[in-house]
């Protein structure tokens, strides 16, 4: 018996929320990983792993935020605490690998196709570890076709948005991308839904079940509260708005010292020559 599927049990709420959460976290984990391309080695492990916590967390909220709406009729739906946070800790980690990758080996060739599927495939993992984690009285089954489409989706997305991290550096310019990708991943989640289908075991008397909003918010309650703080140290560091490349931290590169001079094209050169140094080449060996 195939049960009767609805992912919009409240509506557009649901699917506008999770937007809006995937937007977040594509923004902060953009926000950081241009941050750390513009400081020194120091300091971009800390930027490219907050930028990664803030993508993995805003996918994984996305996500459970539109379960929320998802229903089979037939079935209370039960979830698998163990296995969702797994499906939490996948996505930071294999999003951590691409941006890391990206971080340190710029946003052009083969880095950029490398860390995207990394991340895309990370992020549809994490998709799909998390619907594992569904505990009803029947069997999820899925269109094969279907999901590669999902799966294609999530690179395509997880691809842009590292290369908008990489040569994006206006802040409107990435309020623009975090959008773009919040939809490229929604759009990633509901192509996935669309793959589903349920067979219902033998049927027998269901008793209902707890809402699946009151079974998930208060696994919600982390990753939200990590978003905020991560918010906040983004709002706080002025060159996260600006994009500008901090100009009080010097990386040292081989060949290229610290305090070298900067030539502007167009400008003659400046000769200082000290005073003293001027006044005894202007004597004569008759005036000594």
């Amino acid at each position: 018996m195939q049960g009767t599927v609805d992912g919009f049990s409240y509506g557009v709420v649901t699917p506008l929320v999770a937007y809006l959460m995937a937007c977040l976290g594509g923004a902060l984990g953009l926000r950081c990983t241009t941050r750390a391309m513009l400081v020194a080695h120091s300091w971009r492990p800390a930027w490219l792993a907050l930028g990664s916590a803030a993508i993995g967390s805003g996918i994984w909220t996305m996500h459970f935020v539109a379960m929320m709406g998802f229903s089979v009729k037939e079935t209370p739906i039960h979830y698998d605490k163990p296995l969702t946070y797994t499906s939490l800790g996948l996505a930071i980690v294999m999003v951590g690998v691409g941006i890391f990758i990206v971080g340190y080996r710029g946003a052009t060739g083969t880095a950029l196709f490398t860390g995207g599927t990394i991340t895309g495939l990370g992020i549809a993992s994490m998709h799909y570890l998390g619907m594992a984690g569904l505990r009803l009285n029947g069997t999820l089954e899925y269109n094969t076709l279907t999901v590669a489409v999902s799966v294609v989706i999530g690179v395509v997305a997880a691809t842009s948005a590292l290369w908008a991290a990489g040569q994006v550096r206006g802040f409107l310019w990435s309020v623009g991308a975090s959008l773009v990708m919040g939809l490229a991943v929604s759009g990633m989640h509901y192509t996935g839904m669309a793959a589903l289908t349920v067979h219902l075991h033998s049927a027998g008397v269901t008793s209902p079940g707890d809402s699946p909003a009151s079974l998930l918010a208060p696994m919600l309650i982390g990753p939200l509260a990590f978003l905020c703080l991560a918010a906040v140290v983004v709002i706080f560091d002025p060159l996260m708005v600006t994009g500008k490349p901090d100009r009080l931290r010097v990386e040292h590169k081989p060949g290229v010292p610290a305090d070298e001079v900067t030539h502007h094209p167009g400008r003659r050169p400046q000769v200082r020559v000290g005073r003293q140094q001027s006044h005894h080449s202007a004597r004569t060996p008759q005036n000594r």
